[in-house]
């Protein structure tokens, strides 16, 4: 028997859920997911971090579209704050100072809060970096940690709330266009049909596209490393902020009791079930351990996730323009959680209304700045 709906989103992470959820309020929706639990790639694996200053101007201001929802979600859509205190440190050395500079005149023009701090405030702050390893610090006060378990799980909740359905162990074997609708096979011969189908498989998402005879984008799944590890047992570490290389060569946070560490790495890699390469993980214990009097002994969890890039580093949101009625959701990179709550706007406005609303205008946003045409000239 084959099932029918008015939207069809292949891929359950933050892209699809959120989509999902935006779309269930114009009709019905089925969220295909092909592991037995959603987000497990990308979503499930990230250590998120709200902060206006991250990515080019469309992320920033999909970024600041997203943050009223995170800072204040419907009633009912979680039961646990999504945005809570913890800011960000960004360490330079001599040499990188000009990029710190820059970064703080960056700032100010984008009216986010930054304050530069001399050695002595930034070791008061953090009081396990290395004097002698740095040389300015600059805080920005108002970066937050992100519940991503909160947030993908209210954007679930809400989704079959409003009626949808999200099908697990549902990955796609054969997508085609049959008529005025798309046409969906799952491994395990459950049929699906749509007039709609969101591509929001993350770093499958090339691969749905050809699979349906829509040209891909040129997407770049990306590795990303991180580790858990104890902190200094006479440290009150759970108030230190986010501290971060200028360049991004290596960070650490709290995390639950723990700290979280990585490289930041972005290994160009096939779609996979990444794991973490024990190089990664050595690269980021000798950065940590060089900047800081830590001491990483052992490592409780080490973990890595794919970060999906298209090439300008910008989303791509929008109707295929060589497929009627496919539309692509993809290229989050790094900033996917953070501005789920606008893409799920924009998509559920492009497919229903054809334009973004008049926030994203506001901002000197347009369809065309996400759109998949731009890549594929």
């Amino acid at each position: 028997m084959t099932v029918r709906c008015d939207f069809l989103v292949i891929g359950g992470g933050i892209a699809g859920a959120s989509a999902g959820y935006a779309l269930a309020e114009h009709g019905s929706v089925i969220v295909l997911e092909r592991e037995d639990q959603p987000g497990y790639h990308s979503t499930g694996r990230s250590a998120a971090q709200f902060t206006e200053l991250y990515g080019n101007h469309v992320i920033r201001s999909l970024a600041r579209i997203s943050k009223p929802f995170l800072e204040n979600p419907p009633e009912g859509f979680t039961d646990s704050k999504i945005l809570t205190p913890r800011g960000a440190l960004f360490i330079a050395t001599e040499a990188q100072q000009p990029q710190l500079r820059a970064f703080a005149e960056f700032a100010a023009e984008e009216a986010v809060p930054v304050r530069e701090l001399s050695r002595d405030e930034v070791c008061d702050m953090v009081p396990v970096m290395r004097p002698d390893a740095f040389r300015f610090g600059l805080h920005e006060p108002e970066s937050t940690d992100m519940d991503v378990h909160a947030l993908h799980g209210g954007f679930l909740r809400g989704l079959r709330e409003r009626g949808g359905q999200v099908v697990t162990d549902a990955e796609v074997s054969i997508l085609s266009r049959d008529a005025d609708r798309w046409a969906v096979t799952t491994r395990d011969g459950a049929a699906y049909q749509a007039p709609i189908v969101v591509n929001a498989a993350g770093a499958w998402a090339d691969m749905v596209a050809e699979m349906a005879g829509v040209r891909p984008v040129g997407l770049v799944p990306k590795r990303r490393t991180a580790m858990l590890f104890d902190p200094p047992a006479d440290q009150n570490s759970g108030n230190w902020p986010l501290v971060i290389d200028m360049d991004e060569q290596w960070y650490f946070k709290p995390d639950a009791g723990k700290l979280l560490g990585s490289p930041a790495d972005e290994t160009p890699i096939e779609p996979c079930d990444v794991q973490p390469e024990e190089l990664d993980i050595a690269i980021a214990v000798d950065r940590i351990e060089r900047m800081t009097s830590l001491k990483v002994g052992r490592i409780d969890h080490r973990w890595s996730g794919l970060r999906t890039f298209a090439k300008d580093k910008t989303v791509v949101v929008g109707f295929a323009p060589d497929a009627a009625g496919f539309f692509w959701l993809a290229g989050q990179g790094g900033y996917g959680i953070e501005t789920s709550p606008a893409m799920a706007t924009a998509t559920a406005s492009l497919i229903v209304d054809g334009k973004l609303p008049d926030s994203f205008a506001e901002l000197g946003l347009s369809p065309a700045d996400i759109a998949p045409d731009r890549l594929l000239g």
